[in-house]
């Protein structure tokens, strides 16, 4: 299988070495950079921005295009040029190929189903996004399934909780405090792109959205003690989702993702087959603990 990452960065880079062992893989970055981190994991590499049918035409043709781009962390108009803009010129330039892909896979976010007041959600909940910027990333999941319909593609969602990971482990935001109440939904970089080469690899999920999160979505203060007392620290201090509220340095987009709160089910992917190389936080944070520990001498 030919295998096209757009958008090659934290989690495509791992989907690459993974995919690169049985497979072709090419990732696709913007930056000289980014380019040279693909090299680096060992597999090929084009330098091309996804919103550039020009730049995509150097791109080789491929069986299977996962598209991974993010905008950067920057607003909602700079989301919408990447997710949507970005997303559809990249099928479109794709399907157009004389031996086009037979299918797409689009990472996009847990933010989309917005508040449930805690309770579980999976591939049957409503989404509600209640940010500019999610509301973007649910148009791409139309996007994603629709537009690759009109060109005969079939379209998969995969839609990723909170990345963390190698350079993303962020234990001084729990272990400092305060923590705000609420539920964490996570997955490993590891299983974010072991779950979409497993989707890609097994030909599972074509037309559908599948929730990519680990086994268990944790309570923030139970999280933070737990890390507290792994790192051997005195666990932080605790402020209630009201406390976080009422502070004057939060913006609007900052004060709904507070008042969002959800667990989210991986039932379907399990289903599907795939194996979790770390199920929980447990096992996920155990070599970032040990590093922290061991700096702390």
């Amino acid at each position: 299988m030919r295998v096209a990452i757009l958008g090659c960065g934290y989690v495509g880079i791992e989907l690459g070495r993974l995919l690169a062992l049985d497979h072709e893989v090419v990732g696709v970055r913007r930056s000289e950079s980014g380019v040279g981190a693909i090299e680096r994991a060992g597999f090929e590499a084009v330098r091309a921005d996804v919103g550039d049918p020009g730049d995509l035409a150097g791109v080789p043709d491929a069986d299977a295009v996962v598209f991974a781009a993010s905008s950067g962390g920057r607003g909602a108009a700079a989301a919408r040029e990447i997710y949507v803009e970005g997303l559809r010129t990249a099928i479109e330039a794709f399907a157009a190929r004389s031996e086009p892909p037979d299918r797409l896979v689009y990472t996009s976010s847990t933010g989309v189903y917005g508040d449930h007041g805690g309770d579980w959600v999976d591939e049957d909940t409503e989404i509600d996004p209640t940010t500019e910027k999610t509301r973007v990333l649910a148009e791409a999941e139309r996007v994603a399934v629709e537009t690759t319909a009109d060109h005969g593609i079939d379209g998969t969602v995969a839609r990723l909780s909170g990345l963390y990971g190698p350079d993303r482990y962020r234990l001084d935001r729990y272990l400092d405090g305060p923590v705000t109440e609420g539920y964490l939904n996570m997955v490993h970089r590891r299983d974010a792109a072991g779950a979409i080469g497993h989707l890609l690899t097994a030909d599972l999920a074509r037309d559908e959205v599948v929730l990519v999160t680990d086994d268990e979505p944790a309570s923030k203060w139970e999280f933070a003690d737990w890390l507290a007392d792994q790192c051997g620290v005195e666990r932080p201090p605790k402020q209630t989702t009201a406390e976080r509220l009422a502070a004057d340095d939060l913006s609007a987009a900052a004060k709904r993702r507070i008042e969002t709160s959800k667990r989210c089910s991986n039932r379907k992917l399990r289903a599907l087959g795939y194996e979790f190389a770390y199920p929980t936080f447990r096992e996920g944070y155990r070599e970032a603990i040990a590093a922290y520990r061991a700096a702390r001498g």
